[in-house]
């Protein structure tokens, strides 16, 4: 299951990580996360143990959503070694946001 990342949490589960991250920038009011939502949770059960894969409630969360400039949801980001190397904004296929995944992880 995806963890839940929040403005507190953060940088224990994101910034520390020594495993790539894939974290989904979401809100309950956006019908396009809850099509993309789906997806992250199975992506998550998928990589456990390879990457971790968290998301964040962008109006529960404003701090990290405003330091990673998130205007458009669902945004999602990977980070690796504390630092974003790619991002999707928007409800793409699964294969799309686990190709992104697989290159952080080669």
């Amino acid at each position: 299951m995806a963890l839940e990342i929040t403005d507190a949490n953060f940088e224990e589960l994101v910034l520390k990580s020594d495993k790539p991250v894939l974290v989904d920038f979401w809100a309950e009011w956006c019908g396009p996360c809850r099509m993309v939502g789906p997806v992250v949770e199975e992506i998550a059960k998928e990589y456990d143990g390879k990457a971790v894969v968290g998301k964040v409630n962008v109006d529960n969360n404003p701090q990290i959503s405003m330091q990673f400039g998130i205007r458009n949801i669902p945004a999602l980001l990977y980070f690796k070694d504390g630092q974003v190397v790619d991002k999707q904004v928007g409800a793409v296929p699964k294969s799309i946001l686990a190709g992104k995944l697989d290159k952080q992880i080669a």
